[in-house]
């Protein structure tokens, strides 16, 4: 089993109770934002090492520091290869920072779009501008429907039901 199938198993499947994914969940959102808090610090220094170096610097097991790997891979400039993972795996993690601002604001991550090291990157008008595109991005907007009577779209003068309506 990969170290991802391990983490995935763990984390959405059925082996943990209620009480015992709910602590593995604050355990790693706590972790999470920590290290988040840190990587923006300086979003410029790119962080690499194998699985296990960066599980020891951010001193977390492997099974965590993969869940967030899993997290912050499609945030990148360029994606590790997860899938494949293992505890020697070199990977790298060079932030690409409006990917990972609005992939927090799809996560419904208040407790990481809301950090304040965001400020050092992006004004409060920018991270707006985002975290609105962002919502709207899954917006799907209809058209006005063309009533009978309206004038027909193709342009000709007549009325819809005469026209490009006719047949419908």
């Amino acid at each position: 089993m990969t170290l991802l199938e391990t983490w995935r198993d763990k984390a959405y499947g059925e082996t943990l109770s209620v009480k015992d994914r709910a602590k593995l969940w604050k355990d790693y959102f706590a972790k999470e934002k920590s290290i988040y808090e840190e990587l923006l610090e300086d979003p410029s220094k790119t962080v690499s090492g194998t699985v296990k170096e960066l599980a020891d610097k951010w001193d977390t097991d492997i099974e965590t520091m993969t869940g967030f790997l899993d997290g912050i891979n499609d945030s990148l400039k360029k994606a590790n290869p997860i899938e494949k993972m293992k505890e020697s795996t070199k990977v790298t993690l060079d932030l690409d920072l409006e990917k990972l601002y609005k992939n927090m604001v799809a996560a419904k991550a208040d407790w990481l779009y809301n950090l304040p090291q965001w400020d050092k990157h992006f004004t409060e008008e920018e991270r707006k501008t985002m975290a609105h595109d962002q919502r709207m991005s899954g917006t799907v907007i209809k058209d006005k429907k063309i009533g009978r009577n309206d004038p027909c779209p193709c342009g000709s003068g007549k009325k819809y039901k005469f026209c490009c309506g006719k047949n419908v």
